[in-house]
């Protein structure tokens, strides 16, 4: 495990044509059932635009606890939580919110209720839509799901789409490779930072990861292990998964 100072992402900005550079963090965040001040501050360290999280409260004052979330890491909340079961997209001021919507999937009976967090953003002339996701622990539902996530991102109307989560596949599973095989897995793309996001001291796997459109010029994407901000110790007790950071540049109509 490398302990290096990791060179940062290109940060947040709006260029000359209208594009946008956007930083975009994917998170399980295990219900903030661990330590909410060092969730917040890896969050406030990698300087997001966005962040899709996954497994948000769901229950007892659940908005509440999203909203003290969002306070913490200097964002407003957008779409999700308790309402798609778990995914949930915060946004920082940058962000104009066009649109969102919140989507249940279907369920197995005798597993977990799934959904979407999905958004349209809009940063000046650049328009981005985004879905946060949590998919199935059984391989035939998470397929299915798959599936109709991609239907979902295909009717937001956005020219250059996003999708970050818990998938509960690896790269080479299935719907993995569904999702691969229609967009750009971002860390592939441009690989920078970690690879694998299970919890520090578990088996290594990559099953938290952004995915983009191929009009999204992908700059950077990875866990920020090393990112000036982001502490170890931070890291280890602010959930049981590891962050994917990514910085994306979208373009202007």
């Amino acid at each position: 495990m490398s302990t290096a100072v990791l060179k940062d992402l290109p940060a947040s900005r709006t260029e000359p044509d209208g594009s946008a550079v956007v930083r975009l963090l994917s998170y399980n965040i295990r219900s903030m059932r661990d330590d909410v001040g060092a969730l917040a501050r890896v969050i406030r360290a990698c300087a997001p635009d966005v962040v899709c999280v996954q497994e948000a409260p769901r229950f007892f004052r659940w908005r509440k606890k999203a909203a003290r979330l969002a306070r913490a890491s200097e964002l407003v909340h957008v779409t999700g939580g308790a309402t798609t079961s778990g995914p949930m997209i915060l946004a920082s001021l940058r962000a104009h919110v066009e649109r969102a919507d919140d989507v249940l999937l279907p369920r197995t009976p005798g597993l977990h209720q799934r959904g979407l967090a999905t958004a349209v953003l809009r940063f000046g002339r650049a328009r981005l839509g985004v879905v946060s996701c949590h998919l199935s622990i059984d391989a035939d539902e998470r397929f299915a799901q798959g599936r109709l996530l991609l239907a979902k991102l295909a009717s937001l109307e956005a020219a250059h789409t996003v999708v970050a989560g818990d998938l509960n596949d690896r790269p080479d599973g299935r719907t993995f490779g569904l999702l691969a095989g229609t967009l750009q897995d971002a860390w592939a793309t441009a690989p920078w930072g970690r690879e694998h996001t299970t919890r520090l001291g578990d088996p290594e796997q990559r099953i938290d990861a952004v995915f983009a459109n191929q009009g999204v010029e992908v700059l950077g994407c990875g866990v920020p292990m090393g990112l000036a901000g982001v502490r170890e110790a931070d890291l280890r007790a602010a959930t049981d998964h590891l962050p994917v950071l990514a910085a994306l540049r979208v373009p202007a109509p």
